[in-house]
């Protein structure tokens, strides 16, 4: 049977050798939920050494609970049986290649306290040890990469306003040029003098007519009055 609350954890079982591997696996779980992995070595290390213990020892039976418990920054595992005799720490060395034996001497030496308490109604006891309880580091998340790809822009085309003060103005006239002189006219014509009229002529005298004479003069062969 196994219950558990949020920081209490309570597992009855027959401490027999094929249960001790699955209660290693329990406590190691129960550790990890609780974020206390720095712990889960030794406090399964131990919790094998005491279950240990009653599967050699305890009498009448091997039924026994496992209890841990987290308090005020400490942790606590329990193994409760049924047999009221009290153990006894061997100091006797054990060979470095045995894997159980060592019984309360690992649990002493790995546990930073450890003791044994009678049940209140005479009919069992507990053997305990405890843990400083130091949650497991928070990994830290790694910056994030950004990784960006350059982009050619088109190149932009300038337009530049011309202000029309300040352009060219129109080309210069010659000096003594009338402003209305048509274009291929001699410097020094009239502008009204007809195409082809000599100069000096007036301007009201017929093509043809001698210089001189009266614009109203009749006909060739007349001869005036």
């Amino acid at each position: 049977m196994i219950s558990h609350s949020r920081r209490h954890c309570v597992v009855e079982l027959q401490a027999l050798p094929s249960r001790i591997g699955q209660i290693r696996r329990i406590v190691s779980a129960q550790l990890r939920h609780w974020q206390l992995d720095p712990l889960i070595d030794r406090a399964a290390l131990g919790v094998t050494e005491l279950l240990s213990n009653v599967h050699r020892h305890a009498q009448p039976d091997k039924t026994c609970v496992v209890e841990i418990e987290l308090r005020l920054g400490r942790l606590t595992v329990s193994v409760i049986d049924s047999d009221p005799r009290l153990p006894v720490l061997r100091t006797a060395p054990v060979g470095a290649m045995e894997t159980g034996g060592r019984g309360l001497a690992l649990v002493a030496a790995l546990s930073e306290a450890w003791g044994v308490r009678q049940q209140a109604d005479g009919r069992g006891k507990a053997v305990w040890f405890s843990l400083t309880a130091a949650p497991a580091p928070v990994p830290q998340p790694e910056p994030a990469r950004i990784v960006t790809t350059p982009v050619r822009e088109p190149a932009r085309t300038l337009l530049v306003g011309a202000d029309p003060g300040s352009g060219p103005g129109p080309a210069p006239v010659p000096a003594g040029l009338p402003d209305a002189l048509p274009a291929g006219l001699p410097a020094g014509v009239p502008g009204a003098v007809p195409a082809g009229v000599p100069a000096g002529v007036p301007a009201g005298v017929p093509a043809g007519i001698p210089a001189g004479l009266p614009s109203a003069a009749p006909a060739a062969g007349l001869r005036p009055g």
